[in-house]
């Protein structure tokens, strides 16, 4: 398949690598130009933004989740066919509070309303040391496991099938409007969880709590200087979000 994807960080780096890796033809941008990408070890093909919707079947979006808004314009010329998905995540701290959000709004239902266009949630809810790192064979004991939100079954089957080529299983998590259960401060977010273990989680996600608890582990991470290593971070949130 033909991939592009917007945002050159952890995640969309990763992401384009195991995507080649997996024979894909993958195009990767920075919104903010494409001299942002010099001298980043890249795997897949650098390009403009303008390029990276040009000529695929499907567009990851991974930049950060208040910069979602400046790249409308850009989104508007994606053709209809094309299936977006959408990896970011909303952490006041880190851009400013958004008023639809604070006051309930699904963060990913936001998302969908500012980019114009539908979208499916997915690769949100694990790190990006555990998207290089953890990824395994089918099949394996205690594969990690991803969620996938979207109302479109068709566009979730194939999402799932990438997920499994990067080397995790999906679980549907829903809809769109359910896409809460795999936001930050849910027992699905960032646990490394077994597709069964996932699948339990997101029953068992608060909506009304999930911002508190997303905000006490933002403060254990601040306090930490954001230095806490890999599993010590995956123990935190599990400790915090089934709290």
């Amino acid at each position: 398949m033909r991939f592009g994807i917007i945002g050159a960080g952890p995640i969309g780096a990763n992401i384009a690598k195991k995507l080649v890796e997996n024979g894909h033809d993958v195009k990767i941008a920075d919104a903010r130009g494409l001299e942002r990408l010099e001298g980043k070890n890249l795997t897949g093909t650098p390009v403009n933004v303008e390029d990276a919707i040009q000529d695929i079947d499907i567009l990851i979006t991974s930049i950060p989740f208040y910069v979602l808004p400046s790249i409308r314009n850009i989104i508007d010329k994606v053709s209809e066919d094309v299936v977006v998905v959408d990896t970011s995540n909303y952490y006041p701290q880190l851009g400013g509070k958004i008023e639809d959000v604070e006051n309930g709004m699904v963060e990913s239902v936001w998302v969908a309303n500012q980019l114009g266009r539908p979208i499916i949630k997915a690769f949100n809810n694990f790190l990006a040391y555990t998207l290089e790192h953890n990824g395994t064979p089918e099949g394996t004991d205690g594969r990690i496991a991803i969620a996938v939100a979207d109302e479109d079954l068709s566009h979730k089957q194939i999402i799932m099938g990438v997920a499994n080529e990067l080397g995790f299983d999906a679980v549907d998590s829903g809809s769109l409007r359910d896409s809460w259960r795999q936001q930050p401060g849910t027992p699905g977010y960032c646990t490394e969880l077994t597709k069964d273990e996932l699948a339990t989680a997101l029953t068992k996600a608060n909506k009304e709590k999930a911002p508190i608890l997303r905000d006490k582990v933002m403060e254990k991470l601040i306090a930490s200087g954001f230095t806490l290593a890999h599993q010590d971070f995956v123990n935190v949130n599990r400790e915090v979000f089934n709290s």
